[in-house]
């Protein structure tokens, strides 16, 4: 439906995570589906690197776990619910999202615990569907996801219905600008965001206040 952008968005994404510098980091890859960012991340991240998938769906876990095993990939995967983290505090270094802050029930919540098991100075960067600000560019979106999500779900899956919760979804999220703004509700020190094609994507970054203290790392529950 991106038109294969969507992979370029995700390289994006980790590599603003990977930008937090200091020593290999403990990175959480939340809503990691299938495993794509989790193994850009090892990528990206260098095998030091100690990274974890964790998602609420059991099927696509079991995707990426086929994945790490056929390509010899390091990622752990958990299953496990947003909003309650399975993880104590101040475990991570990085935390990505990808396409998932949008279809949790409370996320709000969501970030609120994603910044406590983050390190002090940890970075969360998340990427998913934007709001475009400027009102023709959101006339055309919402044109082209009508249109555009019944014939995927048609072409792919003989079932038009299979892509509409994509604009349901949409409506109900608050875009990149609302993100920025919930960042800082829950804490997030320096929030902001950055746009892809007219605002119709949005990656939002975030920091954890404080620096971590050298040699006092946290185990991961």
């Amino acid at each position: 439906m991106s038109f294969g952008m969507h992979r370029r968005w995700k390289r994006r994404t980790v590599r603003l995570a990977a930008e937090r510098g200091g020593p290999p980091p403990r990175w959480l890859d939340l809503c990691c589906g299938t495993g794509d960012m989790a193994f850009l991340a090892e990528q990206i991240a260098g095998p030091a690197a100690r990274v974890v998938g964790l998602d609420f769906t059991l099927p696509m876990l079991a995707v990426g776990r086929r994945r790490q095993i056929r390509d010899a990939r390091k990622a752990a995967f958990v299953n496990g619910d947003a909003l309650s983290l399975p993880f104590r505090d101040r475990t991570f270094d990085v935390i990505t999202v990808g396409y998932g802050l949008r279809n949790i029930a409370d996320a709000a919540a969501a970030l609120r615990e994603m910044r406590r098991v983050l390190v002090p100075g940890g970075r969360c960067v998340i990427l998913d569907f934007g709001k475009p600000r400027n009102p023709i560019a959101s006339a055309l979106y919402r044109a082209f996801l009508r249109t555009m999500m019944p014939a995927v779900g048609w072409l792919f899956h003989r079932d038009p219905e299979t892509y509409l919760y994509i604009p349901e979804s949409l409506a109900r999220y608050p875009g990149q600008v609302g993100v920025r703004d919930m960042m800082r509700e829950a804490g997030f020190e320096n929030a902001r965001f950055e746009e892809k094609l007219l605002g119709t994507m949005g990656i939002n970054i975030g920091e954890k206040a404080g620096l971590r203290k050298p040699g006092l790392p946290e185990d991961m529950a």
